[in-house]
């Protein structure tokens, strides 16, 4: 069986939509065809060669998708032929099948245990959790990334009581599920930051009291006329170090913690002035949120489902899979928050 993908040939370049055949099935593995693949930031640091040496060319791309599962190998029982699935880079329970490798008329392609710039993968059991009824397979793509890293990073690591304060530095995919988590938690006020407005306006929907256009005014100064004492909670998702120490500079002393997201470019790195610490500041990272699939996957799914939280704002209008650079382009630019790419034709 052959399948159409879109493959990183060469870094630096466009990606190339090529006719890969589907390995057989490992232990371990499904077979997913894709409907809808999302992408983030951290494709585009791979795909324009921002995290140094790739040693895996030509390889496909893509963490966060959502699909139907065709086919399961020995010893899968998380997933069945013909459930609705997210697929995630995240790993929940289940078998650890690793990646796969593909044919191109001779060539290896190689994969790891998730991919999903193409109309069909194959991917480890513990990167699939099958989706409840009610929810959209666009909106579950955000499953797989935005939302657990995002949320996630408010929810698990920055550990919200009621009435705190937040501010997110930067309001892509990410920053804007970071600003939803702090609005789900009762956050207040919950304080966006961004370079553009088109952004800042999405914070503002999605539930943002104050915005602040950092390419107009200091967001530190602008942040304590806010709240004198700093913020409870700084969130970092832009991927910038001097960001990073920004977030820690607008903590709190005595309890206010930074959690950094965002993914610099390989070679890039911080500097902090330790007296930040002496006030009793923490700066936090995290694995993807620090989710866990099977605990936090449901929480997020009823929060769509249920219309606690309405993400729709917060997706592009569906790219074909033929336009997969346009969105990668139109993300790198900040003209949308998060692309939607159709993997099906029909």
């Amino acid at each position: 069986m052959k399948t159409e993908a879109a493959v990183l040939v060469e870094t630096g370049k466009p990606l190339e939509l090529v006719s890969l055949e589907i390995p057989p099935l490992s232990r371990g593995q499904c077979l997913v065809e894709i409907a809808y693949s999302g992408a983030c930031h951290t494709q585009i640091l791979e795909a324009r060669g921002r995290r140094g040496e790739d040693p895996w060319l030509p390889h496909c791309l893509g963490h966060e998708a959502s699909g139907i599962v065709l086919e399961v190998g020995d010893g899968v029982t998380r997933a069945s032929p013909g459930d609705r699935v997210a697929l995630s880079w995240i790993k929940a329970n289940g078998i650890e099948a690793g990646g796969s490798t593909y044919d191109w008329n001779g060539k290896t392609v190689n994969a790891g245990a998730v991919t999903t710039f193409q109309r069909h993968t194959v991917v480890s059991e513990n990167r699939v959790t099958v989706l409840p009824d009610g929810l959209e397979m666009t909106q579950a793509i955000l499953l797989g990334c935005a939302l657990p890293t995002g949320m996630g990073a408010v929810l698990n690591v920055g550990k919200p009581i009621e009435g705190e304060a937040v501010v997110v530095f930067g309001t892509g995919g990410v920053g804007l599920c970071a600003v939803m988590g702090a609005v789900v938690s009762n956050c207040n006020p919950v304080i966006a930051i961004d370079l553009l407005e088109s952004k800042l306006e999405k914070a503002r929907a999605f539930g943002a009291t104050h915005t602040i256009d950092s390419s107009k005014e200091d967001a530190i100064t602008r942040i304590a006329e806010i709240c004198p004492g700093g913020v409870d909670i700084a969130i970092e998702a832009t991927g910038r170090p001097v960001v990073m120490a920004a977030a820690l500079s607008a903590a709190r002393s005595q309890g206010g913690r930074a959690v950094v997201i965002g993914n610099a470019p390989k070679g890039q790195t911080v500097t902090l002035d330790p007296l930040e610490f002496n006030q009793g500041k923490s700066l936090l990272g995290t694995w993807g949120g620090d989710a866990k699939p099977d605990r936090d996957f449901p929480l997020f799914a009823s929060l769509m489902t249920e219309k606690k939280i309405d993400v729709e704002p917060l997706l592009s209008e569906p790219y074909r899979f033929d336009e997969i650079n346009n969105a990668l382009d139109d993300l790198e630019a900040g003209r949308i928050g998060r692309p939607l790419i159709k993997m099906k034709d029909s």
